[in-house]
């Protein structure tokens, strides 16, 4: 598991390997990463948006981003946390992951980065 706090929100990372799947007549690895937001801070935080950089050893840099994570944009007191998974598909057994999520402090409405650490994407038997 990585973590990393970026004003006092904590982010937590860890990842699966989930097998691998043919699409589109190409072969891909499939990888889980559960993520848990802990706000320990003394303000009330909505997550906004995503950016992701996803890589992958075979192919250029990914970016994603958008609204939110999984359809929602979840709202965090102080001492809440707030917890999802997701995935994506990689065409070499390893790669990575990192970026961060635009949050504003609902009540002064300031807009702040919190930063997602690097995580590996590897699958089991090459970490052996």
């Amino acid at each position: 598991m990585v973590e990393q706090i970026t004003k006092g929100i904590k982010i937590s990372v860890s990842t699966d390997f989930n097998g691998s799947s043919y699409r589109n007549n190409r072969l891909y690895y499939i990888f889980a990463y559960h993520i848990t937001i802990e706000n320990n801070s003394s303000q009330t935080v909505q997550l906004k948006e995503r950016y992701w950089n996803i890589y992958d050893s075979l192919q250029k840099i990914e970016i994603v981003t958008g609204e939110g994570v999984i359809g929602q944009t979840p709202l965090l007191r102080p001492s809440e946390t707030y917890s999802y998974s997701s995935g994506c598909f990689l065409e070499s057994t390893i790669g990575a992951m990192k970026g961060y999520y635009l949050m504003i402090d609902v009540h002064t409405l300031e807009e702040f980065k919190v930063y997602i650490p690097t995580f590996q994407l590897i699958i089991p038997t090459l970490s052996n």
